[in-house]
């Protein structure tokens, strides 16, 4: 049997190459990082001082440019001086992956030295909250108005012109607006991210729903279905499996306007701990921030990506409890959805 090849165009790739490709991408940039850190003549711009030697300004553990170093190195030695010793080292701004690790779990373990600072686990807690409220409130008006524009063209009409000309608007201009409306405190990074999140999402919401095969909507039409039939047991279920995948991609979009949003406003949240940390030059701890939310978010979708499997089993047809229950919770919803529940009879 001939071996599947690796570049397949638009062949799923088996799972015994799925998972270690899937590590790789993972890797292959650490393995980057680790060299420029560790491996000395890769890219090591600055000089660690060792010793100071004859020079007098110069402090162990003071990192200067090489060409600055070699210049106090040559007039310690022409003034009969001893000369100052040091090894080759990254700017204090690029820390190797061992002092973020180490960082990353000092934040979690280790209290703040400074009394006004806070957790990280805190600023974490804080901007996720702002997250979910920010994002909720946004769906819950964006997705129904986003598949009425797809599904209704009178709606797109009044909705959509509008929508599209402000969601060029970037939403970080409104931070000073919605800190005259809400206050300091948390309403107004929430006020951002349902601005930068709701016209988006009204516009991806409507296009998605114009996808829906015509063929369903036909076939409901002739079986005598009307708007709301149409609606709620037609267009809904069949756009549920990619509205999923859009709420996905989108949540992304929010923890974008998150780290516009925290920029104002109140002291508090991921982004302040990350401003706080690079104020006192403590990059270890910024880069174990970053990756936290980078963590953070890849956990929400892969759970999210996992869920949406078993909900909407019939794509990747495995069998899933998930989905079961999923179907006999609307088993009196859904009716073209399922090729079960489309043989009864008198179901549209």
């Amino acid at each position: 049997m001939p071996r599947e090849s690796w570049l397949a165009v638009q062949k799923p790739l088996p799972s015994a190459r799925r998972w270690p490709l899937w590590a790789l991408s993972f890797l292959l940039p650490l393995a980057v990082w680790s060299a420029v850190s560790y491996v000395p003549f890769l890219w090591h711009p600055m000089i660690k001082v060792e010793t100071s030697g004859a020079v007098t300004w110069l402090k162990p553990g003071t990192l200067i440019e090489r060409e600055q170093f070699a210049h106090q190195v040559e007039q310690a030695v022409a003034q009969g001086g001893e000369a100052p010793t040091g090894g080759r080292a990254n700017p204090i701004y690029l820390p190797a992956p061992h002092r973020v690790g180490r960082a990353l779990y000092t934040a979690f373990t280790t209290k703040p030295a400074i009394r006004a600072d806070v957790w990280l686990h805190e600023s974490l807690w804080s901007s996720i909250q702002t997250i979910f409220w920010g994002f909720t409130l946004s769906s819950l008006i964006g997705v129904p108005l986003g598949i009425l524009c797809g599904s209704f063209a009178s709606v797109s009409r009044v909705t959509e012109p509008f929508v599209d000309f402000v969601r060029y608007m970037p939403a970080p201009v409104f931070g000073a607006l919605m800190v005259a409306v809400w206050g300091i405190y948390q309403e107004p990074k929430i006020a951002i991210i349902f601005i930068g999140t709701f016209f988006q999402q009204v516009l991806v919401v409507s296009n998605t729903v114009r996808k829906v095969d015509p063929a369903l909507i036909e076939a409901a039409q002739t079986l005598g279905a009307k708007n709301r039939h149409l609606l709620m047991r037609v267009i809904v279920p069949a756009s549920l499996p990619d509205l999923y995948n859009d709420l996905r991609i989108l949540l992304g979009w929010a923890w974008t306007y998150l780290i516009v949003a925290e920029v104002i406003g109140v002291s508090s949240g991921i982004t302040f701990f990350i401003n706080q940390q690079a104020k006192y030059r403590n990059f270890e701890n910024v880069y174990a921030a970053i990756f936290i939310i980078g963590l953070i978010g890849l956990l929400t979708d892969q759970v999210l990506g996992f869920v949406g499997a078993r909900l909407f089993g019939w794509r990747t047809l495995k069998p899933s409890r998930l989905r079961t229950l999923w179907q006999r919770f609307f088993s009196d919803r859904y009716i073209t959805l399922w090729p079960e529940r489309v043989t009864r009879k008198g179901d549209v």
